[in-house]
């Protein structure tokens, strides 16, 4: 009997030693069917000129495949060639020059991706948390997030225009009270 409970208790624990950081849902990684990418093809018509055909393209994309985007962009008034369009819009030229006029990373994407890895693998899931198949993705970012209502409250008493919110309650009812302490601005 005591092999037994120690078996299990050992399985248990090697089980709850996972190394998988995925932290919103726990059944993530299982193959299954994706009802939300089957999407109709576009009906066969006949062109009114058969040498007005495109020429075929193996591999490539075809006249009656689904362009789901393109088709929203569309019905949204949108030109659908814009979405294939490369590189940076004239009206976006500004905005990418002044944020990167101190230099910037080119690794920056991979650098951060390879630190959250590594972040949900040091904050995932505990032994009871994998047996009850539990959502721990609030819990592991915690120390991460920002408290809303102590930034209103920090930059209201600055003039700076707020958005309308409701007082902070406590527990018992009352009104938080307002810090008065003023924001430290970089560069200040």
């Amino acid at each position: 009997m005591m092999r037994v409970i120690a078996l299990t208790l050992t399985t248990l624990m090697l089980a709850a030693c996972s190394s998988d950081p995925q932290l919103m849902n726990p059944g993530a990684g299982k193959r299954g069917p994706d009802e939300f990418a089957i999407v109709p093809t576009k009906p066969l018509q006949m062109p009114p000129d058969l040498n007005m055909l495109p020429t075929p393209t193996p591999g490539g994309a075809n006249i009656t495949d689904p362009t789901p985007m393109g088709d929203a962009v569309a019905a949204l008034g949108g030109n659908p060639a814009q979405l294939s369009a490369q590189g940076v819009g004239a009206a976006d030229g500004a905005l990418i020059a002044y944020a990167s006029r101190l230099g910037r990373d080119a690794g920056i994407r991979q650098r951060t991706a390879q630190e959250d890895v590594e972040w949900r693998s040091r904050h995932s899931r505990r032994l009871l948390e994998v047996l009850a198949r539990t959502n721990v993705y609030y819990r592991a970012y915690k120390p991460m997030t920002l408290d809303s209502w102590a930034e209103a409250e920090r930059w209201r008493p600055t003039g700076v225009q707020m958005p309308a919110s409701p007082p902070r309650y406590r527990e018992q009812g009352n009104v938080a009270p307002v810090q008065n302490a003023a924001p430290v601005l970089a560069g200040d």
